[in-house]
């Protein structure tokens, strides 16, 4: 309206379109990290002690059905395809003696191109 005081705030958030839903967000994650940190004061020593003694086998073929699963939950065969050439080409620099780290680089471009 006409007569509505504007702040150098409400004038960043209007030019950055920011969703009108903005205050429902902020409430949201803050929520979120409020029941993160209270679990973790509650289970954090009980969790320690569970994964501390889980086989760590197990676990790893666990999580990679998982994933594989959301993989083509989302983007059917191409996606398991993609992950696993992803998985492959993970497993190269150490074969080469690099870190992964260095090699993120290489991301940025197609990252940047897509």
């Amino acid at each position: 309206a006409l007569g509505t005081p504007r702040t150098g705030v409400t004038v960043a958030i209007d030019r950055a379109e920011v969703p009108l839903a903005l205050p429902i967000l902020l409430v949201a994650a803050a929520t979120a990290a409020v029941c993160g940190f209270t679990l973790v004061v509650l289970l954090g020593d009980r969790y320690l002690s569970t994964v501390g003694t889980a086989d760590y086998t197990r676990l790893s073929v666990g999580v990679l059905v998982l994933l594989v699963g959301i993989s083509f939950a989302f983007a059917g065969a191409f996606g398991v395809g993609v992950f696993a050439v992803s998985g492959v080409l993970g497993l190269f620099p150490p074969r080469v003696g690099t870190r992964r780290v260095h090699l993120m680089g290489v991301l940025i471009g197609p990252l940047i191109a897509g």
